[in-house]
């Protein structure tokens, strides 16, 4: 298996959990994870796994501020993919 794709199934799966997480400490009212962790985690290549844990768990789907950070890291790594395949 090529290196970069174990990394990013490993930091999608930690994303996603970590979305989870977050999710089930909110509904119980406990210390919650960070939003720059989260976003830290989408940025590192998290992205597909914090956003499938967005739309599964309902998750900070409302907060606005979060949703333009988030798609914005989307956006740079798709602008990365496409100057990285276009060879």
């Amino acid at each position: 298996m090529q290196p970069l794709f174990v990394y990013l199934l490993v930091i999608n799966c930690i994303a996603f959990l970590a979305n989870g997480t977050d999710k089930l400490l909110a509904t119980r009212q406990k210390r919650r994870i960070p939003e720059r962790s989260l976003l830290g985690l989408a940025l590192l290549g998290g992205s597909v796994g914090a956003g499938l844990a967005m739309l599964l768990f309902r998750h900070k789907t409302a907060k606005k501020s979060y949703l333009l950070l988030f798609f914005g890291i989307v956006v740079i790594q798709l602008i990365g993919l496409y100057f990285y395949f276009r060879n």
